[in-house]
């Protein structure tokens, strides 16, 4: 196999992500409460795809020309692992440990180009793994797919975990009338001209307002510090019930909404305009099948394949004062989130960096991606994750959690959920976010108040 394998040229997204603007990793964790057993977590990782799949077992280089290309080689698996067998200072517990190590993994040195741009850190003292991967590797539905791969069901350890779902949309055979078909056309063509000239906006000259979690352009360079919020997907489901339709995003970007505000109010040292605007960036998913896939089909189907397969959604979030009804961040997101969901925003901006790719170069792609976070406010990120446990080289897997390497956000969002609860890794530079704790309580108390909120309603419908 590795004879008939030929060096391949970098995807556009792939080059943009190598240029020092936007040269990203994705950080993965998986936790467990028994001791590591190192061989047999060496045997799964040596008997996994990683032999097999043309980048995680490639090599970047790049020939006189200055063209990006993949190299096939041989995997050492010793330069691949690294153990940290201490424990790590001032952990106040182990979760608390591997949140410590992906702070400092999210500013830490570039990968070595003469190996492949992947490691596996084991945290001996503290029971967990963590994974950094390069972003032109692939994204994190790519990754996380790769991950699971090793994975083994709780309850059954010769089965790989279960595959979400593909949900699909049946028309109703025709019989919708031509006035709805040209009224969802016209919200089609309508929302898209409008989100489009807004995103490109964002991209050259309009800018959020500074606050106390402004970020901008050399902050991805700050020290970071990583905290976790989490979520039970149970209490999550009964806010949506709340409202018709209302999925799990909804939710979730009515629980940032509410709790950027409470955290805003506590923090901010000059009364804040009421409707102040915070944006933020949302990496969406464009395969057809939401939340992690099936290894050998993202290897086998081009289309909803590995690789980078994103886009961007500016999405406006803001200020709010102490006291208003929790439920209204939950209406004005879902509101919000609808009329993107009706636009073609998450397309275009894929199409627009490989337009502007094609035409100028990944500099300059990288460039306006660059622009595009110095000028929004925070990124967010969501993957749909098992819903069964898990276990890896036979370690149960107690949690699941990811995050990037830095941005120019002061505040990143990464959530991924995992057996009933959703875990969003929250990364800020610290010094601007002092107390990230507290920002971790606002958004909890949130969902906690939502749900509150939406209980007695519920139960009088």
């Amino acid at each position: 196999m590795f004879q008939e394998y030929k060096e391949e040229p970098l995807t556009p997204a792939g080059r943009l992500f190598i240029q020092p603007e936007t040269n990203i990793s994705v950080i993965c964790c998986l936790g467990t409460h028994e001791p590591l057993r190192i061989d047999a977590i060496k045997s799964v990782i040596a008997d996994s795809m990683l032999a097999k799949h043309p980048r995680l077992s490639s090599i970047l280089v790049v020939d006189k020309n200055g063209h990006e290309y993949w190299r096939k080689t041989e995997i050492d698996m010793n330069r691949h692992i690294i153990f940290h067998n201490d424990p790590i200072e001032g952990a106040k517990d182990d979760q608390d440990a591997a949140n410590i190590l992906m702070a400092d993994l999210a500013v830490s040195v570039p990968f070595e180009t003469d190996k492949p741009l992947w490691e596996l850190h084991l945290l001996i003292s503290h029971k967990c793994a963590v994974i950094r991967a390069h972003h032109a590797l692939g994204d994190g539905v790519s990754l996380l797919s790769f991950f699971l791969a090793m994975c083994r069901k709780a309850d059954d350890p010769e089965k790989m975990p279960s595959m979400n779902p593909v949900v699909v949309t049946r028309s109703n055979g025709g019989g919708e009338a031509i006035g709805g078909i040209l009224w969802r056309l016209l919200k089609l063509v309508w929302f898209t001209v409008v989100f489009v000239v807004d995103f490109i906006a964002r991209v050259l000259w309009v800018r959020d307002e500074t606050t106390v979690v402004s970020g901008g352009a050399g902050v991805e360079l700050w020290p970071r510090k990583l905290v976790t919020a989490r979520f039970l997907i149970d209490d999550m489901k009964i806010v949506k019930k709340y409202i018709p339709n209302t999925t799990i995003n909804d939710v979730l970007f009515g629980i940032i909404s509410y709790g950027l505000s409470k955290y805003l109010d506590n923090r901010s040292s000059k009364p804040l305009r009421e409707g102040l605007r915070m944006s933020g960036v949302a990496m969406v998913n464009l395969r057809p099948q939401r939340g992690y896939q099936d290894l050998e089909e993202l290897m086998r189907d081009p289309k909803a394949g590995w690789g980078n397969k994103f886009g961007m959604l500016v999405l406006p979030t803001y200020y709010h004062k102490s006291g208003s009804d929790p439920l209204e961040y939950l209406r004005r997101a879902k509101a919000m989130i609808d009329q993107k969901k009706s636009s073609l925003e998450s397309f275009f901006s894929y199409k627009f960096g490989y337009l502007i790719m094609s035409i100028l170069g990944a500099k300059y792609a990288s460039l306006l991606n660059y622009r595009i976070l110095c000028n929004t406010t925070f990124t967010i990120s969501n993957v749909v994750g098992p819903k069964e446990k898990l276990t890896f080289a036979g370690h149960p897997v107690d949690y699941i959690k990811t995050t990037s390497s830095s941005l120019p956000h002061a505040i990143t969002m990464h959530m991924v959920s995992y057996a009933g609860t959703a875990y969003m890794q929250i990364l800020v530079a610290k010094d601007l976010v002092h107390d990230p704790e507290v920002l971790a309580k606002c958004l909890e108390d949130a969902m906690l108040e939502m749900k509150e909120a939406a209980l007695p309603k519920i139960k009088r419908k």
